[in-house]
């Protein structure tokens, strides 16, 4: 009688029930697995300061593990029809200190231009500010999932501790390119909705 005075269009039966619960619980599968990327960053900030490579190495792991797993659970919340505006507001929080706090302590490691992360992190305040005026938050597009994918690359590619000639200029690069993909996807984000920002 309580759940159908909650759910009056779901028969209520223990599968029904179970499936209701899950459904509109806050924590769900894919929203832990969110939060549980988090787990990995201070590994990985121990790792970034780290002298000797196995350290070094570990941190990059972890990295890219964290980093994999945003794949992971969007692909859980829309296979198993778990998407809430809890999961699109986290999934891109935890994807901007992921990205963020490694990229800080690469400037004081003096392995990136302080001004490109000042120009990612004037973004990425710019479409925060901006997302919460609306009144639907919507998810990621495809510009916005290209700029964390060219991002993830750039610091994995600085953060790897390999002796090949020039490497750190290739991971320079790669940087750079990220910066220019995360302003790219910042207009696009903005521009089409000029009238209501």
């Amino acid at each position: 009688m309580l759940v159908s005075s909650y759910f009056p269009n779901v028969p209520v039966n223990r599968s029904s029930l179970s499936l209701v619960i899950v459904k509109h619980s806050m924590m769900n599968l894919p929203n832990s697995i969110t939060l549980s990327r988090l787990l990995g960053l201070p590994v990985v900030v121990y790792c970034l300061y780290g002298d000797s490579l196995t350290v070094r190495w570990i941190g990059v792991a972890v990295f890219l593990v964290a980093a994999l797993t945003d794949w992971l659970d969007g692909y859980l919340a829309r296979k198993l029809d778990l998407v809430t505006d809890l999961g699109k507001f986290l999934d891109p929080l935890v994807d901007k200190l992921l990205i963020l706090i490694p990229l800080l302590i690469l400037i004081d490691l003096h392995l990136v231009p302080a001004i490109g992360v000042c120009l990612i992190l004037a973004r990425e305040l710019t479409i925060a500010g901006w997302r919460v005026n609306q009144t639907q938050i919507s998810g990621a597009n495809i510009w916005g999932k290209l700029k964390t994918v060219s991002q993830i690359v750039a610091i994995a590619t600085i953060i790897t501790p390999l002796s090949i000639e020039n490497w750190h200029l290739y991971g320079l690069v790669a940087f750079w390119l990220s910066v220019a993909a995360t302003l790219i996807s910042g207009l696009i984000y903005l521009i089409p909705n000029k009238n209501v920002v």
